[in-house]
């Protein structure tokens, strides 16, 4: 059974983010992308605190695409660990949930329903 997830991560660049974002809709292992930003970013890095203004990118998928959207992000970002993190969305309108796993079960190829 496949059930719909949302996969965000986050970049400094949005020029790379929308390029990513834009492999992850053609090669259909997305239904959508939002971009949230900017956004400042405060954390730990190398023994201080650190500051970054990144964009947020959300992604919408189902349970059997995340480890290929993970690894798709992942070999594109340039951090050396980027944040990608995945939610299960739980219970959902029905066809919103039913149109994420439609979008994303098409041709691979960027052709296809849509």
């Amino acid at each position: 059974m496949v059930d719909p997830v949302q996969v965000q991560f986050s970049i400094d660049d949005r020029t790379r983010g929308d390029a990513i974002a834009s492999e992850l809709l053609r090669e259909r292992l997305v239904a959508c992308v939002q971009t949230v930003g900017p956004i400042t970013s405060r954390y730990w890095w190398n023994g201080s605190i650190d500051e970054a203004h990144e964009w947020l990118f959300v992604c919408k998928t189902h349970t059997e695409h995340t480890d290929a959207v993970m690894e798709l992000i992942r070999n594109r970002h340039p951090y050396e660990i980027p944040e990608i993190v995945v939610f299960d969305l739980g219970p959902v309108n029905e066809a919103y949930g039913a149109w994420i796993v439609a979008e994303t079960t098409g041709p691979r190829d960027g052709v296809g329903h849509g």
